[in-house]
């Protein structure tokens, strides 16, 4: 059974092949009435259609084995269904489910001996729904622990793993810690563009420069744009970086020209003018867009008044007071 699974992962030429050549062992397992065999390769098939993002095709197949393994009770074979369909789910950005899919992996890998190959699965999800959530430090331990184990298992997706960790050190403003954890020993050893590219972030992040990312991007497009969790978590690290340079270039100004904030930004003017229109919304800034001289007009900051303050409670004082002498009028009068 083994065999002909890892026969089936090493097929060479496309995943296509590789998907025709599941179909075709699954009708001939349901045909010579191998269930067992079936459901193994019905979940590598799962994992093709969700690596194809044939999410319609996956979805089915993952609900009918869930109904059939739990009721064999195999909570190993449990784990590996319930990790596709959180990855299935999370690709589909509804991470209530593929959170939920996560907690019922768990909960099947407590009562079983879980090979370390799988925890470093369950790690790799983990971390990946915990930087969904923005929660950094704690993604960055779980790709840390998937990173130990996938490397003493000379596993291929080591790198990944430590890409993700760097990614976390970076979106958790850690940045400058990025070059040490590279020249350590596991770094070295995983060395490559891959690593190279996220070290290149990191610099840019730490500079807070907005060109050496986008150069960083126009080097490393494979590593660093087709790979959908670093290229999502980086768009968010552009609207950062770009924040911070607005608020630095607009800081010594009460009025200014978009244009202008735009030449010293190196941007377009309409995608400047788009941010600081998102940041007035965001209240990042107190300002409003004059679109029709092209400025942008900053406010002052109101700081606090102590006159107001003290006059709010003068009338509170007050207040209670005519509360009291009524309350006792009353009492005169009955």
């Amino acid at each position: 059974m083994r065999v002909l699974l890892d026969a089936i992962a090493q097929v060479p030429g496309t995943t296509d092949m590789q998907l025709q050549l599941c179909t075709e062992q699954v009708e001939w397992c349901r045909a010579e009435k191998r269930t067992f065999l079936r459901q193994r390769i019905e979940i590598r098939l799962a994992s093709l259609y969700v690596d194809t993002h044939e999410y319609n095709q996956a979805l089915p197949l993952i609900a009918g084995l869930l109904r059939e393994v739990k009721r064999l009770d195999d909570k190993l074979l449990l784990v590996d269904i319930h990790l596709i369909e959180s990855r299935c789910h999370h690709e589909l950005k509804n991470f209530p489910k593929a959170r939920a899919a996560l907690t019922a992996a768990r909960t099947a890998a407590n009562s079983v001996y879980v090979p370390p190959l799988v925890q470093a699965d369950i790690d790799m999800q983990s971390g990946t729904l915990h930087a969904e959530d923005h929660d950094y430090a704690t993604a960055c331990s779980y790709f840390y622990e998937a990173f130990e184990a996938l490397s003493s298992l000379e596993d291929k997706r080591t790198v990944a793993a430590l890409k993700y960790m760097l990614l976390s050190k970076i979106m958790d403003g850690d940045a400058e810690e990025v070059p040490g954890l590279i020249a350590s020993k596991g770094g070295l050893k995983w060395a490559g563009p891959p690593i190279e590219a996220m070290r290149e972030v990191a610099k840019a992040s730490q500079e807070r420069s907005l060109e050496l990312f986008q150069r960083a991007l126009d080097a490393h497009p494979h590593e660093l744009k087709e790979d959908l969790l670093i290229s999502h978590h980086l768009d968010d690290l552009w609207n950062k970086l770009l924040e911070e340079n607005l608020l630095k270039i607009i800081e010594p100004y009460t009025n200014v020209e978009v244009s202008h904030v735009a030449k010293q930004i190196k941007l377009p003017v309409e995608k400047v003018q788009q941010k600081l229109a998102q940041m007035i919304l965001d209240k990042r800034v107190r300002a409003t867009l004059d679109q029709g001289a092209g400025c942008l007009e900053i406010f002052e900051e109101a700081g606090d008044d102590s006159v107001l303050q003290g006059s709010l409670d003068i009338f509170t004082s007050l207040g209670r007071v005519v509360d009291t002498l009524f309350t006792r009028s009353r009492k005169v009068v009955a």
